[in-house]
């Protein structure tokens, strides 16, 4: 599933919009180490572009779940 959510952000992160709402879907779909792993990857990947919605994405997910 982390690879798919990875193939999804990749194709819609010409949009901030579309990447905001498939990150929001991705972090709620994963597990705890998936999340962690989609977090580092996406900071990297996209961080210099999108990193005030990643770490809005990250910080909403529910605190049971990080």
């Amino acid at each position: 599933m982390l690879e798919f959510c990875k193939d999804i952000l990749l194709r819609v992160s010409f949009s901030r919009k579309l990447f905001r709402k498939e990150l929001v879907k991705s972090v709620r779909w994963l597990n705890k180490r998936e999340q962690v792993q989609l977090r580092s990857w996406s900071l990297v990947t996209f961080g210099s572009l999108y990193g005030d919605v990643i770490v809005e994405a990250f910080q909403q997910a529910p605190l049971d779940q990080l």
